[in-house]
C-alpha cells in the first residue's frame, strides 16, 4: 500500500505543469473529444510506467547494495531540484498527428513521457519499492489525477492552480523521500 500511495502522490504533484499536462490541454483543445484523450493518456501511461517501474525494480534487484540505495536516495533528491524547473512544450510536440484523438494521444503521451521527470520518478519508485504493479498503478493514478482535469478544464486549470506552489510541494515530497531513503541506508532510522 505504501508503494501505491507514495507513487500516486509523487506523480500527481510532479505532473502539475509538466509538459505532458500541457500536451493534454493541447490535445483537448485540438480534438475536443475528452473520452478518447483520457483513454489514450491511460493506455500510454500504463505502458510507459510499467516498463519504467520494471526497469527500476529489476535494476534494484540486481544492484541491491548499499551504494545503490544511496544512488536511489540521490535520484529522489535530484528529482526535487528538477521538479522546481518549469516545463514548456516544444513546437514539434505541440502539433498533433493525423491519427485521431485516441491514437494521437497514446503515441504522443508515450513518446513525450520518455525521459520525463515522472518516468524517471517511476524508475526510482520501482527501485525503491521493488513492486512493479503497485508502483505502476500509483504512478498511473497520479498521472490521471493530474491530467483528466486538464483535459476537461484545459486552460482554466492553469489559470487557477498556483504552479509554483505545487512545484515546491512536489519538490519537497521528492526531497523528503530522498532524505528518508538516505537515512534508512545510513542506518539513522529503521527500515
Amino acid at each position: 500500500m505504501d508503494a501505491l500511495l507514495t507513487s500516486t502522490a509523487v506523480v500527481a504533484l510532479a505532473e502539475i505543469g509538466d509538459k505532458t499536462q500541457l500536451l493534454a490541454i493541447l490535445l483537448a483543445t485540438r480534438f475536443q473529444k475528452p473520452l478518447p484523450i483520457v483513454l489514450g493518456i491511460f493506455v500510454a501511461t500504463v505502458a510507459n510506467h510499467f516498463l519504467a517501474a520494471l526497469v527500476g525494480s529489476q535494476v534494484a534487484a540486481i544492484l541491491d547494495g548499499q551504494w545503490f540505495r544511496y544512488a536511489i536516495a540521490a535520484s529522489f533528491i535530484a528529482m526535487a531540484a528538477w521538479t522546481l524547473i518549469p516545463d514548456k512544450m516544444d513546437e514539434d510536440e505541440a502539433k498533433p498527428a493525423r491519427f485521431g484523438a485516441f491514437l494521437t494521444t497514446v503515441i504522443a503521451f508515450f513518446l513525450v513521457e520518455m525521459g520525463d521527470k515522472t518516468q524517471v520518478a517511476t524508475i526510482a519508485l520501482g527501485a525503491r519499492f521493488h513492486d512493479v504493479v503497485p508502483v505502476t498503478m500509483g504512478t498511473t493514478l497520479g498521472m490521471m489525477i493530474a491530467n483528466v482535469p486538464a483535459v476537461f478544464l484545459g486552460h482554466e486549470v492553469l489559470k487557477r492552480v498556483p504552479l509554483d506552489a505545487v512545484r515546491r510541494v512536489a519538490a519537497a515530497l521528492f526531497l523528503v523521500i530522498g532524505l528518508w531513503v538516505l537515512a534508512q541506508t545510513a542506518g539513522w532510522v529503521g527500515h
